[in-house]
């Protein structure tokens, strides 16, 4: 059974992410929206945590945009629509609310 992840908040406002990354599994997704696009930035703990994982990681490319975050060749970028077929494939929906 497969969960798409879906994290909102800034990942240097808590400890979501971290704990995200602790019980994610091998046939999950993330998705990054909102603030959480800040992992994104080169060089930081979220960025080189979300890159040693290599799990598989979506972003909101509006979100993106909006923070002037550069999407990394690892993670792709997807509008809604993209977002709700993610929805729909994976068995489960994670919020970290």
């Amino acid at each position: 059974m497969s969960t798409l992840h879906v994290l909102s908040h800034s990942p240097f406002g808590d400890d979501r992410l971290n704990s995200c990354l602790r019980i994610i599994g091998n046939a999950d997704a993330l998705l990054l929206s909102g603030d959480a696009a800040y992992a994104l930035q080169p060089g930081t703990a979220p960025f080189n945590a979300l890159q040693s994982r290599q799990v598989k990681l979506f972003i909101l490319t509006e979100d993106a945009q909006a923070r002037a975050i550069e999407i990394p060749d690892w993670a792709e970028a997807i509008d809604y629509p993209a977002f709700v077929e993610l929805s729909i494939h994976h068995d489960k929906v994670n919020s970290w609310l």
